[in-house]
């Protein structure tokens, strides 16, 4: 097995997760990262360094390094950057359970000493307008490993059951949920729009690559100003061919299931720092409870809640619903009118689709979308008239349904939405690094 590559720069240095998982304990180290936060008390510097891989608490005794040393210290501003060696310790009182007692300290770079960021309350706009610098804080590095981990999992899954990873454009001509959330783009003498899904690409694709996914971003035009809408946000992507409703049920059960017990797993202690038991993660197992929209419907108006049959589920609809549940469900069979024109209406009931979102549990909401798609060329002719479509911009997508059309079915995944919910984050501004909002594009 080949060994880690390290840069030039980490050669002979160790990491702070190495050190903390206990690897280095009453060894010599050196490390090199930002200073995090910094204390004094009497003839001691307490200094957490971060590196990128974790923060690390590291003590500096006046009697224990050069006097020049220990005053170059206590005028360290946050966020310099330094490198430093000393031995490891265990010690209870340290975060995290271990420290290192330093001997040598160098500063690579002396922070200016404003730096915007100061250990008391900042309101939301304040951290927007530092995103840059807000995303060093402890809590966005959790939030941050665990969309990684997320991403990661979920590929290792996709790889065990032997999908393949398909990419389709960003740039389009035609839209897929509405044309009214659209952003649309000059592309050379023509317009294009930013792509809202994948999915009519990936039913181009499973032609000739069977089972799918992507991970990539997707783009909403929606003037929404609430908790949990982005209008750019990242889409993990389902396509399956010979699949119907239940079978594509089916794969987001299995598939959610493991990516929480992993998890719970492997990023317990960030996730009980953003509030999130792991152990309500590692309880959560298929098969998942599934109701109609039928029921929805009548569950809302006898809670109180005036709401007419054909409509689509909202903000408001879908957080009382799932604060009836403790782990997520499934809404099936939504009505023609509350969903795009690509899903299969019921052949027993054709004033409804075969639909299916999965919501999240605690008020969260929707997370995924989907269902199984119209195979049949003259019903998929017919549900675009009907949504006053041009068949000539979907002309190539017509093409699937003439030349070996199969039953198939995919989903979407909302990485955010699903970050926020697992993260138990207020808003879902907090699962991404640099949010993109109706009213914000910057930084």
């Amino acid at each position: 097995m080949q060994p880690i590559n390290r840069n030039c720069r980490d050669s002979g240095f160790s990491y702070v997760r190495e050190i903390m998982s206990g690897k280095h304990v009453n060894g010599e180290v050196r490390i090199h990262g930002w200073l995090h936060n910094k204390r004094s008390s009497g003839g001691i510097h307490f200094l957490l360094i971060r590196d990128g891989t974790g923060i690390i608490q590291c003590t500096m005794k006046r009697d224990k390094v050069e006097p020049e040393i220990f005053d170059l210290t206590d005028r360290l501003t946050l966020e310099s950057t330094v490198e430093l060696s000393g031995t490891v310790k265990k010690d209870p009182r340290a975060p995290g359970g271990f420290e290192i007692q330093v001997k040598e300290l160098k500063v690579i770079h002396m922070a200016h000493g404003d730096f915007p960021i100061a250990k008391k309350y900042h309101g939301p706009d304040f951290l927007l307008d530092n995103r840059h610098l807000w995303i060093r804080s402890q809590k966005m590095q959790n939030i941050l490993r665990i969309r990684a981990k997320i991403l990661e999992v979920a590929r290792e899954w996709f790889r065990m059951n032997e999908y393949t990873e398909f990419h389709a454009p960003i740039l389009i001509t035609a839209a897929c949920e509405g044309g009214s959330t659209l952003f649309n783009v000059k592309y050379f003498d023509r317009d294009a729009y930013l792509t809202q899904s994948w999915q009519l690409y990936a039913e181009a694709a499973i032609a000739s690559l069977g089972k799918i996914y992507t991970i990539a971003p997707s783009f909403r035009a929606e003037k929404s100003r609430t908790r949990r809408h982005l209008t750019e946000y990242w889409h993990l992507e389902v396509e399956i061919p010979w699949c119907d409703l239940n079978g594509i049920m089916k794969v987001q059960e299995e598939l959610l299931t493991y990516m929480l017990h992993r998890l719970s797993e492997e990023m317990a202690g960030e996730l009980r720092t953003l509030g999130r038991d792991p152990e309500d993660l590692r309880r959560i197992e298929p098969p998942f409870e599934k109701i109609t929209y039928d029921e929805a419907v009548d569950i809302l108006n006898r809670d109180g809640i005036n709401f007419e049959w054909g409509d689509d589920l909202g903000w408001i609809e879908e957080k009382h619903l799932t604060l009836k549940f403790d782990s997520p469900f499934f809404i099936t069979h939504y009505p023609k009118e509350a969903k795009a024109f690509y899903h299969k209406p019921d052949p027993e009931r054709p004033e409804v689709t075969l639909s299916a979102d999965l919501l999240a549990p605690e008020g969260y909401g929707e997370i995924t979308g989907g269902g199984q798609r119209i195979d049949d060329f003259n019903v998929l002719l017919k549900r675009l008239e009907e949504e006053n479509l041009n068949p000539e911009d979907y002309k190539w997508y017509l093409d699937l349904r003439k030349y070996g059309s199969v039953p198939h079915s995919g989903f979407g995944l909302g990485v955010e939405r699903t970050i926020a919910w697992i993260c138990k984050l207020d808003h879902i501004r907090d699962a991404i690094a640099f949010p993109r909002l109706i009213n914000r594009v910057y930084p």
